[in-house]
């Protein structure tokens, strides 16, 4: 094994590539990971067969000839309004009508900047130690559970809203693993050292999510997230949650705004992560709906060519803009009716189901409107 001078080094080296925070751990089978099974028997997965992969049961099984596991964690926020302090749909009836992407997605691809910082890291790493060893880098893409992992690597605690938080940083972090043969001392030394669960009584992530996807503190039914419902899922989104997704057409940060650790998180540092666009009205931040919802395939794939937002696919983000433009709630001209219902018209004759029936019940919708 390793000493405790090679981890603090690597915690430095991990710093001055740009990480905020970074631990290490010993490549074991952590105690949440036991409930993995259950979680994925009552179907909370959904459509994400991915997350079925055993090897995501055991850190492990993760790599050939693994001991350690690095994990880094970035800061992405920025100094910019949460959703929950934006007026959605648009602040006044002479704006167009806006949709809410969720804050990670606002600039670069995450996956590309946290690659180039694991890679470096790994350079660093065989500079220091020369005998062979076999890493593997991982940035929200491999079969193990980077925020379980970070929880043992002294990062921070799993919140309500099951995501990492950090007492000094809050939620904003993208986490990055480098898994590696290397036989490394771990960060801390016993289980007293793990960080504390400093949620307490509150609850103020599971009261606030508009489709109740937190059915209980610490417990996620996916196919009820906001997140999902807008990334992962295909086709048309369930009935009983396309009204409660408000403006949401990528994502949601809802759990993440309302939370006490994020009301003074530092923001970041990382350009990358500010918001991209050409104007005000296609800048990423509040994006214009009818402007979203108007891309052909082409334009999508040349907008978000570099964007975690590709994920959606284009028939993913027209119907989510199509559901974000039926609620829209603030009053809106006549001519915004009829531009927008000429629009959906030809949305609902496509032929994707999913656009089709996200762009009729929209305009079926508007139309109750009084103007």
């Amino acid at each position: 094994m390793s000493t405790p001078a090679d981890t603090v080094w690597i915690a430095e080296q991990a710093r001055e590539i740009g990480f905020d925070l970074c631990g290490v751990v010993s490549a074991e089978k952590f105690p949440e990971l036991q409930q993995f099974e259950e979680w994925l028997d009552r179907g909370y997965a959904g459509e994400m067969k991915y997350l079925e992969d055993s090897r995501r049961q055991d850190p492990t099984a993760a790599m050939e000839n693994i001991r350690s596991v690095i994990v880094c964690a970035l800061n992405y926020n920025t100094p910019l309004p949460y959703s929950t302090e934006v007026a959605a749909g648009g602040a006044a009836p002479e704006d167009g009508p806006r949709g809410w992407i969720s804050r990670y997605a606002w600039g670069d691809d995450y996956h590309e900047v946290l690659w180039e910082k694991l890679n470096t890291l790994e350079g660093r790493l065989r500079e220091r130690f020369p005998l062979p060893f076999e890493s593997r880098a991982y940035a929200d893409t491999g079969p193990i559970a980077e925020r379980i992992a970070a929880k043992y690597a002294g990062l921070g605690w799993l919140g309500k809203n099951t995501l990492l938080l950090n007492a000094r940083l809050g939620s904003w972090l993208f986490l990055g693993v480098l898994l590696t043969s290397l036989d490394l001392r771990p960060s801390l030394t016993s289980a007293e050292e793990v960080p504390p669960d400093l949620c307490g009584n509150c609850r103020q992530c599971l009261d606030a999510c508009p489709t109740e996807a937190l059915v209980e503190p610490y417990l996620l039914d996916a196919r009820r997230c906001i997140s999902y419902l807008t990334i992962e899922l295909r086709g048309a989104i369930p009935e009983q949650f396309r009204e409660p997704i408000g403006w949401h057409i990528y994502g949601c940060d809802i759990c993440q705004d309302v939370c006490p650790f994020n009301r003074d998180a530092p923001v970041t540092a990382v350009s990358n992560f500010l918001p991209r666009g050409t104007s005000p009205a296609h800048s990423l931040l509040a994006p214009d709906l009818e402007w979203l919802a108007g891309l052909d395939e082409q334009q999508f794939r040349r907008i978000f060519r570099a964007s975690a937002i590709k994920r959606t696919k284009w028939q993913g983000l027209v119907r989510n803009a199509c559901l974000a433009l039926g609620n829209t709630t603030v009053p809106r001209s006549r001519e915004f009716h009829a531009r927008v219902a000429t629009l959906l018209t030809k949305l609902g004759k496509s032929s994707d189901a999913g656009i089709a029936e996200s762009a009729e019940w929209a305009r079926a919708r508007i139309q109750q409107e009084p103007t």
